[in-house]
């Protein structure tokens, strides 16, 4: 039965002790902390900020590209030369952005000669231009950067032909004729032989023919190469540009209120005062009741548990003595 009762006296001086310390609890004036944190985006500056002559307003400009996000512009309250500003309006318009660079093109054209005349007539001194990325300008032809080149070549045959004379023959007779010639490097073959006679002799009567001249006529093919034309090469250069929208403008506007300055009293004006007279038995002002209080109750309920636990205690040794009586 004892062991019960020092049970019982513990468990409510347990309970005494957590009223106690829900007491001591954090106050509801500090912040409750989370446990997850999101992440914040990147801040953006401003790149330049207009303010109006009065101080009532001011413009913050941002200049983003694609990758900038415009939730890190700054959107609090501030203040700058004596005026809080809060933020009224936040507008936005596509930026376009001028773009332009040094570009140069090589074109390639046909020509049908390497005459310097005809080359400069298939290329323009002047020629405009669209690059793949958008850009257009006029570019201007670099003469020095001109270069003619053959294109290809064609090929062509024909019949050639040579004529010999063999004089002084004794005889119509074609073994005294050679069946080939050389000519500019090409070989001819013999083609047809026309007799003629030289001289005649009588002879029982009849003229007869003793000496004889032979006309042989040679034939052959001549295959010869051309140009088939000419391939020009060169390079205009100049300046290209473009109006790109690849920008987005941001104009946070601000309404400035004028901060009222504080006056202070002079040193001289303050006069120094005696402080407050306490009357005998009265608490001070300062004093703090509810941390007298609040150990006061825990000492109180500690007590009222213990002297419950006594007086069971001395009920059941009550109630156990009359029953040995008996």
């Amino acid at each position: 039965m004892k062991h019960r009762t020092i049970s019982i006296s513990l468990l409510a001086l347990a309970m005494t002790m957590a009223m106690s310390t829900s007491a001591f609890a954090a106050s509801p004036d500090e912040p409750l902390l989370s446990g997850s944190s999101t992440e914040q985006p990147e801040i953006c500056y401003p790149t330049y900020v207009a303010q109006s002559e009065d101080g009532t307003e001011l413009r913050k400009y941002y200049d983003l590209g694609p990758e900038d996000d415009p939730a890190g512009i700054p959107r609090s309250d501030f203040e700058q030369d004596g005026f809080h500003y809060t933020l009224t309006d936040l507008l936005k318009q596509e930026l376009p952005e001028y773009e332009e660079r040094l570009h140069t093109e090589t074109v390639s054209v046909a020509s049908k000669s390497k005459d310097m005349a005809t080359v400069l007539s298939v290329l323009p001194e002047k020629k405009e231009f669209i690059t793949e990325d958008g850009f257009t300008g006029t570019l201007t032809l670099k003469l020095e950067s001109v270069q003619v080149e053959v294109s290809g070549y064609g090929s062509t045959t024909k019949e050639i032909s040579a004529t010999r004379t063999y004089p002084n023959l004794s005889d119509q007779d074609t073994q005294f004729i050679p069946k080939t010639i050389e000519q500019d490097g090409k070989t001819l073959t013999l083609q047809n032989i026309e007799w003629q006679t030289d001289n005649t002799a009588t002879v029982d009567g009849y003229a007869m023919g003793d000496r004889y001249t032979a006309v042989a006529t040679y034939t052959g093919s001549k295959t010869s190469s051309y140009v088939k034309g000419y391939t020009v090469t060169a390079e205009y250069s100049g300046t290209v540009s473009r109006i790109a929208l690849n920008k987005v403008r941001y104009v946070a506007i601000f309404e400035g209120v004028c901060i009222a300055p504080v006056e202070e009293e002079p040193l001289e004006d303050i006069v120094p005062t005696d402080p407050p007279v306490q009357e005998p038995g009265e608490a001070p002002e300062s004093f703090n009741w509810p941390v007298l209080l609040v150990p006061l109750g825990v000492i109180v309920a500690a007590g009222g548990g213990i002297g419950i636990a006594l007086f069971m205690k001395r009920r059941r040794e009550s109630d156990e003595s009359e029953g040995d009586a008996e």
